[in-house]
């Protein structure tokens, strides 16, 4: 099947989050990653430190606040849940730091900047 237009945004939002990212160092280890608790967008390592980007991408004058509505309560338990499930599939990693950020994406055919918005783990 096909991917939706709303898929095909998000994907093209990761992608555009990922090459800044990987421009500054980071090292992409996921993507996309599944399990029964939620998904993690991306999972980034640089240095000995993990970072952890939800990925929103977002029309401007979108009605959630440009997706900050979105990173309330449940979706930051969902990604607190998905997190520890990641780690048990990569407890080798489990001591490293690691930092929440949201990526905040202006869709085409808007320009603009990406946000970034550190979350609470």
């Amino acid at each position: 099947m096909p991917p939706t237009p709303r898929q095909r945004q998000g994907r093209w939002a990761e992608q555009r989050a990922l090459r800044l990212l990987q421009g500054r160092g980071w090292q992409l280890l996921s993507r996309n990653w599944r399990c029964r608790w939620g998904e993690l967008d991306l999972v980034c390592a640089k240095q000995g430190r993990l970072l952890l980007v939800e990925v929103k991408g977002r029309r401007p004058g979108s009605r959630d606040g440009g997706g900050t509505a979105q990173l309330r309560g449940v979706q930051r338990q969902r990604l607190r849940r998905a997190w520890a499930c990641w780690l048990v599939q990569h407890p080798d990693l489990a001591a490293w730091p690691v930092e929440f950020v949201a990526a905040l994406v202006p869709l085409p055919p808007a320009g603009g900047s990406v946000r970034w918005l550190r979350l609470e783990g």
